[in-house]
């Protein structure tokens, strides 16, 4: 969706008057042709334009819930050129070296991303995108150019990634020895700087963390201008621990509250780091317990006051309060009129913070408090079952393994991405 244009308003105090066309005038130059779409950058010979540029926008638009700041728009457009010519460099290396991703393919993952991201089938997010002024054509896009890169990357750079044996023993005894401390899910959207860049780079995140914290979307800015392998899983460094941080972001880590986002240089750059959550190394969280539930739900009509909506929440957690049991919701449903959802393998960690200590301490067959807004209705949780977490989260000796390999091929990809684009012929429109 693009920013609604100005509107001009008349000034009545200007007088009418008819437009001043001569008759015997003609064209002195051919009108522009709608269907001709100017080029923004040509990269190796391959056009990019304008109107994909406008597509991406619109889609980082629509995750920061359809609210872009005017100052914001010009920044993101040249961050998505970069990230179109990085796309299109991509492919083109893949291409080279023999790699073909298929349509089929491509359809096939953005199968999923409709289902997932939009909760829409593939014809429904179709018109919902063309209707915010996106086209699914420019996601398919992002997906061929990372099915393609992460695919170049397994043929030229993982093969060549050693791990030992020894490697992985010394971090695991490591571990085994800080059983109990914290681990730290994080994520980070990593910007690279130079000497001669680094003022103007560490101004940009101070911009970006600046939106973050006025509701902008952590993952839509990490998608479009994190530099780390991460951005395409909107800068989700997963779970890790204090030793496997580089220094400024471990320090950070330590000091830093849930949900809270501090900018910190990086080796080589600056990353804005986000704390997502946090847990005890090789220990049971009662947080991952996993439930069962009963969702109950009322909207209100459009126009409700805040004291009829106050009437019907009193009369919601009366009602929602006398349930006994899930066998005994569908019956409570029918008095309140509401939409009934069942709702298993919930963990409670993924729950709104508020929910997470009611739920470990609600009996089996009662339901929460009233739960929601005057914008989105309110909704209880009947709690059918709560399964207790696993014995143990340690990390098995494969998965410290992968963990290695995949931080020596991301910055192997880093390197490799900068060598593509020193050697790309780009033109500029």
């Amino acid at each position: 969706m693009t920013p609604a244009s100005s509107q001009t308003v008349a000034d009545e105090s200007v007088p009418e008057a008819s437009l001043d066309i001569p008759g015997g005038g003609q064209l002195l130059a051919k009108p522009s042709d709608p269907n001709v779409r100017k080029a923004t950058a040509i990269v190796n010979g391959e056009i990019i334009t304008g109107t994909e540029v406008d597509e991406r926008l619109s889609l980082i638009i629509l995750a920061n819930d359809g609210q872009l700041p005017p100052e914001e728009v010009a920044r993101f457009r040249s961050q998505i050129l970069t990230n179109l010519i990085d796309e299109a460099l991509q492919i083109q290396e893949a291409a080279a070296n023999e790699i073909e991703v298929t349509d089929a393919e491509v359809t096939q993952y953005f199968e999923r991303v409709a289902e997932q991201n939009f909760k829409r089938s593939v014809a429904d997010t179709d018109k919902y995108l063309t209707s915010k002024g996106s086209s699914i054509a420019t996601l398919k896009r992002q997906i061929k150019a990372e099915l393609a890169w992460n695919r170049l990357l397994s043929r030229n750079v993982r093969p060549f990634i050693n791990v030992s044996d020894d490697e992985v023993n010394a971090i695991m005894e490591r571990i085994n020895l800080t059983k109990g401390t914290t681990e730290y899910r994080l994520g980070e959207i990593y910007l690279s700087a130079t000497s001669e860049n680094q003022e103007q780079v560490f101004a940009n995140a101070k911009k970006i963390l600046e939106q973050i914290q006025q509701g902008g979307s952590f993952t839509a800015y990490a998608r479009q201008f994190s530099e780390a392998s991460t951005a395409a899983v909107g800068g989700d460094l997963g779970w890790v621990r204090i030793e496997q941080l580089p220094q400024s972001l471990a320090t950070a880590a330590s000091q830093m509250s849930e949900n809270e986002i501090v900018a910190v240089p990086a080796p080589g750059g600056i990353s804005l780091l986000l704390l997502i959550d946090k847990r005890q190394v090789a220990t049971t969280d009662p947080r991952d317990s996993v439930l069962s539930l009963k969702q109950l739900a009322i909207s209100f009509p459009a126009g409700t006051t805040e004291a009829k909506a106050g009437e019907a929440v009193a009369r919601f957690n009366s009602e929602t309060q006398k349930i006994r049991g899930c066998g005994t919701a569908d019956d409570t449903a029918k008095i309140l009129g509401a939409d009934v959802v069942n709702r298993d393998g919930i963990k409670v960690r993924d729950l709104p913070g508020p929910l997470q200590q009611i739920m470990l301490d609600l009996p089996i067959g009662q339901s929460t408090p009233p739960y929601g807004s005057m914008e989105d209705g309110i909704r209880v949780f009947v709690l059918c079952g709560r399964d207790a977490p696993d014995a143990t989260t340690q990390e098995s000796f494969d998965q410290v393994m992968s963990r290695i390999e995949d931080d020596r091929i991301n910055k192997r990809a880093r390197l490799y991405l900068r060598d593509l684009r020193r050697d790309a012929i780009i033109e500029y429109n």
